[in-house]
């Protein structure tokens, strides 16, 4: 018996993409509001550390589908680039906490 993907039960990467966004920024903000405090970094350096392993292994998987689900690929794409999407705002952020 054969299993059909469908990529609407699959919610995972969304999620995790919202969710590392949202934390990440709630760090930043925290971070500019505290006037820079050190402490905010000693929670966001390793929060930032787990983010983009999580995120890589969610990467990985999401290619794996797409290469093996020609037929679902335009869905797989979008969660693809939704996920990539935190990498310029991230860097962003890390630009901004750099320079101050």
């Amino acid at each position: 018996m054969k299993t059909i993907y469908n990529p609407s039960e699959e919610k995972q990467s969304t999620e995790l993409a919202i969710g590392t966004f949202a934390i990440s920024t709630i760090l930043f903000i925290l971070y500019i509001v505290s006037n820079g405090n050190g402490m905010v970094l000693v929670i966001a350096w390793p929060f930032a550390l787990a983010a983009i392993v999580v995120n890589l292994i969610m990467f990985v998987h999401l290619m794996e589908r797409f290469i093996h689900l020609p037929q679902q690929r335009k869905e797989i794409a979008i969660k693809i680039l939704l996920l990539l999407s935190n990498i310029p705002i991230t860097f962003l952020y890390y630009l901004v906490v750099m320079k101050s």
